[in-house]
């Protein structure tokens, strides 16, 4: 009987806490805050202490409301389980302390059995209780987080940056056409949206539509009038839009519509916004022990170059490092031979054919020596390799961290050095040693977001997925054809800017003998690979620049 009464004053002592903290919520929501914004709104504008001020009294009121939600919640919770564990065991329950959100059986009994029945009602209790708790809360959660990420965001309001690096600029888009604001050298002013980023760009557009017809059907029902097809927005009414992505909140659109029905002038904005939600751990492995890299590269004639990509290699002192060199012709021959001979694990395979690269790949990808393979059970690490490149050895470890049999590829994002004589000549600079050119700048060289040549592979996802076309002869268009290949497969590309890796700039000759798009992709590589748009200027205004100089 005491227990009894014990526990329905506990129950009624929480209703009551619950009816005053909800009577708190309203009272803070409706009168102390409203009467600090009306205040506000008569003086004059506020200087922006004075506005940090008034955000910061929302910002804790606002954790203040959620604070009280969630104790709220609890209270509920543990009432429910309270009734729930009265109406099937007839037997009071004790409530634990204030937001524990645990509930205990306090059942004494003689018997074991009982003792037992009543361990397993106490266990079945606890978990319940931690289920409803956690079911009630997690929409307020989730609701919570949402809502702190739009406050955050630089959406409805600006926020104060530290420099003008800072901002993030707007990309405009249509349906047909998006204005990318982040270009490399090798991309578009102008894309399609395709892929990822049209279905990114649809899913707002649709969420806009969605918003903007449940708000006519609210304002029609509301003035008494019957809701028509006729008020409703669609596709066709898109105009255009901009979107950006900010790293910690998400990305933000602003959309424009425009009835084409009604041909009216009224434009209708949505600011629509993908959150994104806190940081989870995906995965935690450890980095396999280092495979040996074997580094094919095609060659005919180019024998400075391939004695300086030799040096290279010597200086890495790389020990897990082979080299797999397949050589066209027999022009130089001998010389490439002594060159190769006077390193430690490189093999040349000659060929008395015509230079083509995509053969050569695959040439080296069989060549390789199976004492080496059997270290990797018959695999092997493969990086595909260009005479004129050098690179580090940081840029091998992540050669082998981005690459796995049957799961990824590394394609890294190469810098290409510009034409040293233009670029020291024209700061009045002698030129540096081949080592001291290895500068990254926005004056010395860029980002080859065109280039899939360098890439870092096993020999059996290459074989696997049929390797190099080679009916392509020559310079040229292989490199993409394997790049596409791995894009319509199910093994994930890594391509990412890589610090360690380098393009030597290197004198381009574009043959006749070349077919057309190959002509015009080597035309274009070799006014890329020349000097910066500001360096070329400067070489086109030369003599201008010269007679302004003379009269100064």
């Amino acid at each position: 009987m005491h227990n009894s009464l014990a526990s329905k004053l506990l129950v009624r002592l929480l209703l009551l806490f619950a009816l005053v903290t909800v009577i708190s919520i309203v009272i803070l929501s409706k009168w102390g805050f409203d009467e600090l914004t009306a205040q506000t709104d008569k003086d004059s504008p506020p200087n922006p202490s004075e506005t940090n001020g008034y955000s910061y009294a929302l910002s804790s009121r606002d954790a203040e409301i959620e604070r009280l939600k969630h104790e709220v919640l609890t209270l509920r919770a543990q009432l429910v389980l309270l009734q729930s564990n009265r109406s099937n065991n007839g037997l009071p329950g004790r409530l634990p302390l204030q937001g524990s959100g645990y509930f205990s059986s306090s059942v004494s009994a003689s018997s074991s059995a009982s003792n037992s029945s009543s361990s397993n009602n106490s266990n079945s209790h606890l978990h319940q209780s931690d289920t409803t708790i956690a079911s009630l809360t997690h929409h307020y959660d989730c609701s919570s987080y949402i809502r702190k990420q739009v406050g955050a965001a630089e959406i409805l309001h600006g926020l104060p940056l530290n420099n003008e690096y800072e901002m993030i600029p707007f990309n405009h888009f249509t349906f047909t056409r998006v204005y990318p604001i982040d270009l490399g050298l090798g991309k578009r002013v102008v894309e399609k949206p395709i892929g990822y980023r049209r279905r990114d760009l649809l899913e707002a557009v649709n969420k806009a539509l969605e918003s903007l017809n449940r708000n006519h059907t609210a304002r029609a029902r509301a003035k008494g009038l019957a809701v028509s097809e006729l008020g409703r927005y669609t596709l066709d009414d898109f105009v255009e839009g901009i979107y950006r992505t900010e790293p910690t909140t998400g990305s933000q659109y602003e959309l424009y519509f425009q009835s084409v029905k009604h041909q009216t002038t009224l434009v209708r904005k949505a600011l629509i916004m993908r959150p994104f939600a806190p940081l989870q751990t995906v995965q935690l492995s450890e980095v396999p022990a280092s495979p040996i890299i074997h580094v094919i590269v095609p060659l005919a004639g180019r024998l400075r170059s391939f004695r300086s990509f030799v040096q290279m290699l010597n200086k890495l002192a790389d020990q897990r490092l082979h080299l797999v060199v397949v050589y066209f012709g027999e022009a130089g021959l001998k010389e490439a031979q002594l060159i190769a001979g006077g390193a430690k694990r490189v093999q040349l395979v000659a060929l008395n054919e015509t230079f083509s690269r995509a053969k050569a790949l695959r040439l080296g990808a069989e060549h390789i020596q199976p004492q080496a393979a059997k270290a990797m059970q018959q695999d092997a690490l493969l990086f595909m390799c260009d005479v004129d490149i050098v690179f580090t050895a940081k840029f091998l470890e992540r050669c082998r961290w981005n690459t796995a049999p049957g799961k990824k590829v590394y394609y890294p994002v190469v810098f290409s050095l510009y034409n040293p004589h233009v670029v020291y000549t024209l700061q009045g600079k002698a030129l540096p040693s081949e080592d001291e050119q290895l500068v990254i700048s926005r004056d010395t060289g860029f980002w080859r977001d065109f280039g899939y040549g360098m890439t870092c592979q096993y020999r059996s996802d290459f074989l696997q997925i049929r390797g190099f076309d080679e009916e392509i002869v020559g310079w040229g268009g292989e490199d993409v054809m394997l790049y596409r290949k791995y894009v319509r497969s199910k093994i994930k590309i890594v391509r990412a800017t890589d610090p360690g890796i380098f393009h030597r700039w290197h004198t381009k000759i574009c043959t006749g003998s070349l077919s057309a798009d190959q002509y015009r992709a080597c035309i274009r590589s070799r006014a890329l690979n020349e000097a910066s748009h500001a360096q070329l200027g400067f070489l086109a205004f030369q003599d201008e620049i010269a007679a302004a100089m003379a009269h100064s």
